[in-house]
């Protein structure tokens, strides 16, 4: 069994890195690997809203200079997924947002490529706007027909600087509960 996790923050090792990264040490205690995907300073295009992918049906998203291929392939051959991103301004970052908007049509154009797996949102707030945030990727989910396993509150902690995160035990508590249940449920639909 193999979780991808993607950081969508501008912050390679910021507070949305150090959630994900509680996510992913319970799933290793539960004997899943897992590979964590930074996207800071990463060339991430817009969708073109061109629709190739719908005609070409090669999983593959036709913009091929930057790195969202590699990661489609990542995430198909995973049986899990983890979208992790900061609250700006009430939304997603935009790293996830092309991810959420290319990787999404190339998954329904080529009949529904992440169908089936696990799925979680993962979100860094400094005060408000993370149910935005939660709700935005948890839809990329289930327009995909993915499977979402819950925690004990929605999937986000808060702080401001680098590691703040750290000091909200209820997100900390948070965290670890997700990595604990989608390593339960990996381990009966895999």
């Amino acid at each position: 069994m193999k979780v991808i996790a993607i950081n969508g923050s501008a912050r390679k090792d910021g507070n949305t890195s150090n959630l994900i990264k509680m996510v992913l040490e319970e799933l290793n205690k539960g004997g899943i690997e897992t590979e964590l995907v930074e996207l800071s300073g990463k060339n991430l295009r817009n969708c073109l809203a061109c629709y190739k992918c719908f005609e070409n049906k090669n999983r593959k998203c036709i913009i091929d200079n930057d790195i969202l291929n590699e990661i489609i392939e990542k995430m198909v051959n995973a049986d899990a997924i983890i979208l992790g991103s900061p609250t700006y301004f009430a939304n997603v970052s935009p790293e996830i947002k092309s991810l959420i908007d290319r990787a999404g049509l190339v998954g329904i154009a080529n009949d529904y490529l992440f169908a089936r797996k696990a799925g979680a949102a993962v979100v860094a707030v400094r005060r408000a706007g993370s149910v935005n945030v939660f709700d935005a990727i948890n839809k990329f989910f289930f327009i995909n027909q993915m499977i979402v396993p819950g925690s004990v509150y929605w999937n986000m902690g808060i702080g401001s600087q680098p590691g703040d995160v750290n000091n909200d035990e209820e997100g900390v508590r948070t965290m670890k509960i997700l990595g604990q249940n989608m390593s339960w449920l990996l381990k009966r639909i895999t």
